[in-house]
Parts: structure tokens; C-alpha cells; sequence
């Protein structure tokens, strides 16, 4: 299959705001090119010793994203956009940007590519990675990392599903599983969003009894059973099915049908998280909570207002870079 390539030149300082409105409209495989010099912890991180040198950061950054070339209408699938509109949207987006941000040149350029171009060439920058204290990433395809013997080593391969677990909101929503899963190994959890599956297997190793993972997405769900199983852990212990819990009204009585939740964990998108913060206390336990991420900073109030209009305590918000997480109760 070939694939459209849209790139935007831009700044450094816009390639969040601009990846994240690609996402709004649902554009998938987004890669950024930029000359920032990694930090310190980062190049730990990669288990590189010797990395190849950059030229001088100069602040210009090019955001691609790539769309299905073989057919236009929004509502088909495998990403298919009407190219015309989509290049008009980032327009508006970069147009409404500038107001608050240098944005750069917004060129936009267009080309061509096949799946083996792109779908497995991020591969080679994805390497073991360790997370907050004791929880250390390991991908399916490069060498073992370093460990320490009370480490939780988590083995992913995200296939074309969201989510290597090194993101932001992915921290925040760790973080947060870790001071609310129990010691006493009877806490259940509702993965809403579950992606790559990396919160579910996180969830299970840190001492959850009980998993059900929901995705809109075929190919998470997909990605998500078969990382479970990478990493050996007992398929009674968890349930991923495809459906949409907001929109699907006999599917949210699926799941309301499988018990309540100790913990519901959601690391999507605000514009989801504050209809879903609507109808996410009927598959909560009385004393439940419910941790959000994936809220780009300029949604935080709304995303806060929703939460306590639709009859949630926040008893903990937490700041990452630009990105925001609420713990509801």
C-alpha cells in the first residue's frame, strides 16, 4: 500500500501543539525531525554510548504524518483523510498557533511512501528504558537490559498500536497505579484506551487481580492481548475487547455487566476523557478512582470542570512537561 506523506516545517516550540491537533482530527503515524541534543537522561535511556553528533539546533522542526493515498472520505478506513481538507486544517491550526507561539515557516510538502518505509524504521530508536524507580521497558527486539533484581520488566511490542510506555502521560498514569493498586492483590482495573497494552501489563505486575481492557481500535486490542501474553502473564487474569464505552450504549452495558472497578485508568485524549468522565462512574466501585492522561495543558480546566460537574472529588493533579493527569475519586 502507499501512503501520503504530509511534512510541516516548523518550530521546536510547536511540535507538541502540532502533534497533538494531528491527533485531534486522528491523524496516526506522527514522527518529528529535530537538531535538539539529547539530555542526559535521555541518552541513559537508549543504552547508546556513543551517538552520532547533530548540527547545531536552529530551532526549525518538520512534523509528518502519513495518510492512506489510496482513497479520500474521512469515514473509510486504514487513516484515510480527503488530503485537500486535512492540508486546510493544519493551516487553520498553525494560523490560530502563531497567536500564542512562533510557528515557523508552515510550509507543508507532500510525497509519497510504502508501509516498509515507515511502520518499522522507528524500531531502530526505540531502545530499553527504565521508569520512575523499578519499572524498566523492555522492547521485543533489542538487547536485555540492565536490570536490578527487584525490577518489574516489562517485555512490548507496539506493532502499529500507540504506546511504548516512555511518554509523559504515560509516566503520569503509572505513577498514579502505583499508589492506588493495593497490596492486597484485589484491586480491578478498567483500561479505557488501552493501546499497546502497556498500563494493563503494568497494572497485573504491580498486584491487580483483575484486568478488562476496551480500545476502539482493532489493532490495539490486537497489540494488547499478544503484549499480555509476551509477558507470560495468566489469560484468566485479563479480559481486551474492541468497543467504544462513550458512544456504545449496549457495549457500556457489556461492561458494566463484568463488575465494578477499583481503578479506572485513561491515558487518551481530553476531548475523550471529559465525555467519558459522563459515564465512567457506572463501572466504578463506590470508593473508586479514576486516573486520567493525555491532557495537553491548555485543556486542563476543562477537563477539571468536567470532573466535578459530573460528580468527582480531584484529590490529585499532577504536571509533566506540557501534559496534565487528574486522580479522581
Amino acid at each position: 500500500m502507499k501512503w501520503t506523506k504530509i511534512t510541516i516545517e516548523t518550530t521546536t516550540q510547536a511540535t507538541d501543539m502540532l502533534s497533538y491537533v494531528l491527533g485531534e482530527y486522528g491523524v496516526c503515524g506522527i514522527e518529528v525531525e529535530d537538531k535538539i541534543p539529547l539530555s542526559e537522561d535521555e541518552k541513559k535511556a537508549m543504552y547508546i554510548d556513543i551517538l552520532p553528533e547533530l548540527p547545531p539546533d536552529d530551532g526549525v522542526a518538520y512534523v509528518s504524518c502519513y495518510i492512506n493515498g489510496e482513497g479520500e472520505g474521512a469515514d473509510s478506513e486504514e487513516n484515510r483523510f480527503n488530503l485537500k481538507e486535512l492540508c486546510s486544517y493544519i493551516k487553520e491550526q498553525m494560523e490560530d498557533m502563531s497567536s500564542y507561539m512562533e510557528v515557523g515557516t508552515g510550509k507543508i510538502s507532500i510525497g509519497e511512501t510504502e508501509d516498509k518505509d515507515w511502520i518499522n524504521n522507528w524500531k531502530g530508536f526505540f531502545h530499553p528504558f527504565r521508569l520512575e524507580d523499578n519499572i524498566v521497558i523492555q522492547p521485543t527486539w533489542t538487547e536485555t537490559a540492565d536490570v536490578k533484581e527487584d525490577d518489574i520488566v516489562v517485555g512490548i511490542d507496539p506493532g502499529t498500536a500507540f504506546g511504548t510506555g516512555s511518554h509523559e502521560t504515560t509516566k503520569l498514569c503509572i505513577s498514579g497505579l502505583k499508589k492506588y493498586i493495593s497490596s492486597d492483590g484485589d484491586t480491578k482495573v478498567l483500561d479505557a484506551g488501552c493501546g499497546s497494552g502497556i498500563l494493563s501489563i503494568i497494572a497485573l505486575k504491580l498486584g491487580a487481580s483483575k484486568v478488562y481492557g476496551v480500545d476502539i481500535d482493532e489493532l490495539a486490542v490486537k497489540a494488547s492481548i499478544e503484549n499480555l501474553e509476551l509477558n507470560d502473564i495468566d489469560n484468566s487474569t485479563y479480559e481486551i475487547v474492541k468497543g467504544n464505552i462513550i458512544g456504545d450504549e449496549e457495549f457500556a452495558d457489556k461492561v458494566e455487566a463484568t463488575g465494578k472497578y477499583d481503578i479506572v485508568v485513561a491515558n487518551i485524549l481530553a476531548d475523550v476523557i471529559i465525555p467519558l468522565s459522563a459515564v465512567v462512574r457506572r463501572f466504578m466501585k463506590e470508593n473508586g478512582v479514576f486516573i486520567s492522561s493525555g491532557i495537553i495543558y491548555s485543556k486542563e480546566e476543562e477537563v477539571r470542570d468536567a470532573l466535578i460537574k459530573n460528580g468527582f472529588e480531584i484529590i490529585e493533579v499532577k504536571h509533566m512537561g506540557e501534559w496534565v493527569s487528574f486522580v479522581a475519586k
